[in-house]
């Protein structure tokens, strides 16, 4: 199992980018894993569902499985956000694990932009760029490859030859402590 992270600001098209991927990495025969990072609030669940009724009458973990599929769902009460490395260790063996977002990990990978957003690069300082996927093929990549976001095939490419081997990764991670989330730039939240 290999992985290779995509992170961009709000609105640049990383999750659009990973639908598209999705499905060009499956034209190719590999099996996909994809880990998101939401926001504090979200929630998969239906009002009026058994699971959600479950949860509200304090279940802390509610697992629902049928002949077609398995989801989990874990109140955290107050816990810390999950480490990434942990949530890597969740998943069932696949070619390759799309991670979007967690860009202040240190894992590898492609930013994407979109000029349309108006907010600016992530910057050389971000840990583990490796590429940069934009509708601004003018833009310098700060010696890293820059690719069209609309090549998908070019971007999975770049995907494949930049993916790490996930259990060194997962070590690699676990030596740092969860790292602070990197604020959207000022004046474009």
């Amino acid at each position: 199992m290999r992985v290779i992270g995509f992170a961009g600001w709000s609105g640049a098209g990383k999750t659009t980018l990973i639908e598209k991927l999705i499905a060009e990495l499956r034209g190719r025969n590999l099996t996909v894993a994809t880990v998101k990072h939401a926001h504090a609030g979200f929630d998969i669940d239906q009002p009026g569902k058994d699971t959600y009724r479950h949860r509200a009458a304090g279940a802390r973990e509610v697992l629902v499985a049928s002949s077609r599929r398995v989801a989990v769902i874990r109140e955290l009460d107050g816990e810390d956000e999950p480490h990434l490395a942990d949530l890597l260790l969740r998943l069932g063996p696949v070619d390759l694990v799309l991670v979007e977002g967690f860009k202040a990990y240190s894992h590898p990978k492609i930013e994407v932009h979109r000029a349309a957003s108006g907010k600016p690069l992530m910057g050389p300082d971000t840990a583990g760029l490796v590429a940069l996927a934009t509708d601004m093929p003018t833009l310098a990549g700060a010696g890293r490859p820059v690719v069209h976001l609309d090549d998908v095939a070019a971007i999975a490419d770049l995907a494949l030859a930049h993916a790490v081997e996930a259990l060194p990764l997962i070590e690699r991670l676990r030596e740092r402590p969860r790292p602070a989330r990197l604020p959207e730039p000022a004046g474009h939240a």
